[in-house]
């Protein structure tokens, strides 16, 4: 009998569009994106926003346009920022053709929400020739009065009913370069719903449990809900939505990735809780040791273990590993072996300077891949054309 390798995720085929030029869906990565929370209109401040959730790692960032004002702001801030920008728009029209106009790379737009066919045929043909994709985004507290009718309260089928009567509206455009977002407040209902959807259709989703709430209980939630997602193989965009500064919300999306190993960037650690048994100031060490790290993007592994229980044993799947020893002494190990000792004065600051030495490695390593890459291709294509 074949048993499945109990880390393989196998992620559900979907088709794939482009916010900008970040590739969603298909085989592409999956993103980790955000909203800044200053007013539209503040040019500078929504700009400094954008740049710091960049710094983070935000592959994609939303802005709100919910009026005429905000869509002319963005002709300020799009030519200032590197990131795609996606364009929230409400419930008028005329927004989102200004977005798109205004150098948007998507609109979030629900089509059934903006007016008559006439209406989402004119933001079809603005979001065409301005190369600008869409997201539907559906939620469970905001849905059409006639499915909460119909289902008696927001629930699974209401929801995917409500997604895919928006998609048929853009379908009938001939228009298909859109995702979908089904979210809820309540765990369970965006699972199912997310769940449904990804039987029903095959846009890329947008995976998120909305209003999840603050730094802590939000990211257990979202962790929980979009986790689960993302284990069953559904999801190719995610945002989580805290009640905290927007970069938090791109440092626990990467967080989520990495901990299912679909995606990684900067420094894993890998630390034990504490307990009696500690050598060091475990706790301390690993709170300093993340933010001095937090400068480094290159994915790699670094494990801080109290004492020689499992210090050994972790440090031998790590790129760095640290364990504590007696009377002050510790040991460093470099690619799971045993490298150097240690004392207790120099720990942080000597880990740090490990870390960023076998990160600069490793650069240098994939860089020198490239440059071989490349000069075989370029010989091949050379000798295909003698």
């Amino acid at each position: 009998m074949s048993v499945r390798p109990y880390r393989d995720i196998y992620r559900r085929k979907s088709r794939q569009i482009h916010v900008g030029s970040v590739p969603v869906g298909g085989d592409a990565p999956i993103t980790v994106q955000s909203m800044t929370n200053t007013l539209t209109t503040d040019v500078e401040a929504t700009i400094a926003q954008v740049r710091a959730l960049e710094v983070a790692g935000a592959d994609i960032v939303r802005i709100s346009c919910p009026d005429k004002e905000s869509t002319e702001a963005l002709k300020k801030i799009v030519p200032e920022v590197t990131v795609p920008i996606v364009a929230d728009i409400h419930f008028h029209y005329r927004r989102g053709i200004e977005a798109a106009e205004a150098g948007a790379a998507c609109l979030r737009i629900n089509p059934g929400n903006i007016g008559s066919r006439d209406r989402v045929r004119e933001v079809v043909k603005a979001a065409r020739d301005n190369n600008c994709s869409m997201r539907i985004g559906v939620n469970a507290g905001s849905l059409e009065r006639e499915l909460l009718e119909k289902y008696g309260e927001p629930c699974p089928e209401a929801m995917v009913e409500s997604a895919l009567n928006h998609a048929r509206m853009l379908e009938d455009e001939d228009f298909f370069e859109f995702k979908i977002s089904c979210k809820a407040s309540d765990v369970f209902l965006a699972v199912a719903a997310y769940s449904a959807l990804a039987e029903a259709c095959d846009y890329p989703l947008h995976l998120g449990v909305t209003e999840a709430g603050g730094l802590q209980s939000g990211t257990i939630k979202s962790s929980i809900g979009i986790g689960n997602l993302l284990w069953a193989g559904i999801g190719d965009t995610i945002r989580v939505s805290l009640s905290a500064d927007p970069v938090e919300e791109i440092k626990v999306g990467f967080d989520i990735l990495k901990s299912l190993g679909l995606r990684h960037r900067g420094v894993n650690v890998i630390s034990c809780p504490s307990c009696a048994r500690q050598q060091f100031e475990v706790i301390k060490t690993v709170e300093v040791l993340e933010k001095r790290l937090a400068h480094i993007t290159t994915p790699l592994t670094v494990s801080v273990i109290g004492c020689v229980v499992n210090g050994p044993g972790e440090a031998l799947m790590t790129d760095v590993g640290f364990t504590g020893g007696g009377r002050g002494t510790h040991q460093v190990y470099i690619n799971g072996l045993p490298d150097h000792r240690l004392k207790d004065e120099d720990i942080v600051d000597h880990l740090v300077e490990m870390v960023e030495r076998k990160a600069a490695e490793i650069e240098a390593a994939e860089a020198a891949e490239e440059d071989a890459e490349s000069a075989n291709e370029n010989r091949a294509a050379a000798a295909a054309a003698s």
